[in-house]
């Protein structure tokens, strides 16, 4: 029975525990790759590595150049841009002040016609008061001259008689 549970013991290490074919297949794997691919690998490593410096000595000083131009042109964008936005709000500026003067003007406007209104009533009053006194003139000098008339007549007769 000793043998039966040994063999058992076996069979569940083999079927259950894979760490030692799990390691057997790793260190193949690494001897293979070690051998067949390493020389390969870190010649391509190297190939990439100088590819990558290359592009940065050449590129980075043509991309500097071109970027630096390219932001010099961006920038006389910006201001051209800019100092067409102030020309707007300048305008825009005036025009407000425009619309105050105007509302200015129109109660100037507003104003003088009232003025003007004013004097024409005090004008007619001025006119009313003075055909008045014309009138109480005229009637005055009438009675003044109908007295002085008969004061004459008066005078003529008596001189006469």
């Amino acid at each position: 029975m000793e043998k039966v549970a040994k063999d058992v013991g076996d069979i569940q290490s083999r079927l259950l525990d894979h760490r030692p074919v799990i390691s057997a297949e790793v260190r193949y794997f690494v001897r293979e790759f070690e051998e067949k691919r390493g020389l390969r690998e870190s010649r391509l490593l190297e190939n990439l590595n100088k590819m990558a410096q290359e592009a940065n000595e050449q590129m980075l000083p043509s991309n500097l150049e071109e970027m630096s131009q390219k932001l010099s042109d961006i920038s006389k964008r910006l201001e051209a841009a800019n100092h067409m936005a102030e020309r707007v709000q300048q305008r825009e500026l005036e025009a407000q002040q425009n619309t105050g003067l105007q509302a200015n003007m129109e109660k100037l406007k507003e104003d003088w016609a009232e003025f003007l209104k004013e004097q024409q009533r005090l004008k007619e009053e001025v006119d009313e008061e003075h055909a008045k006194a014309v009138g109480e003139l005229s009637s005055r000098f009438s009675v003044k001259k109908k007295d002085l008339a008969t004061t004459n007549l008066g005078d003529k007769i008596a001189s006469n008689i």
